[in-house]
């Protein structure tokens, strides 16, 4: 049986390729783009937060507040950033 950390490091191989996909597509909103990435900081940020956690405080990342919201910032961050950028190209596509 995979754990669901093995699970969770294969799930990136998929999302790299997405982002692959995504960045060779030509009406792709850039904004939106880049929200995408950031999405890799969000992961990047909650494997070391998730490990204080555990060292820190003997507790999962969900149980410790404050650490787990610092972390969800940067998923907030990337998700406005997705909107804001699509956002972007229908008003310019509306425009043009």
């Amino acid at each position: 049986m995979i754990s669901k950390e093995a699970l969770f490091a294969l799930s990136l191989f998929p999302y790299l390729g997405f982002l692959w996909f995504l960045s060779r597509v030509k009406p792709m909103p850039r904004l939106a783009l880049i929200g995408f990435y950031g999405t890799l900081v969000f992961v990047a940020v909650t494997i070391p937060a998730g490990i204080y956690a555990q060292v820190h405080y003997h507790e999962a990342l969900a149980n410790v507040d404050w650490l787990h919201g610092s972390a969800e910032l940067f998923l907030t961050l990337s998700n406005i950033l997705i909107a804001l950028g699509f956002r972007q190209a229908v008003k310019a596509r509306r425009a043009g």
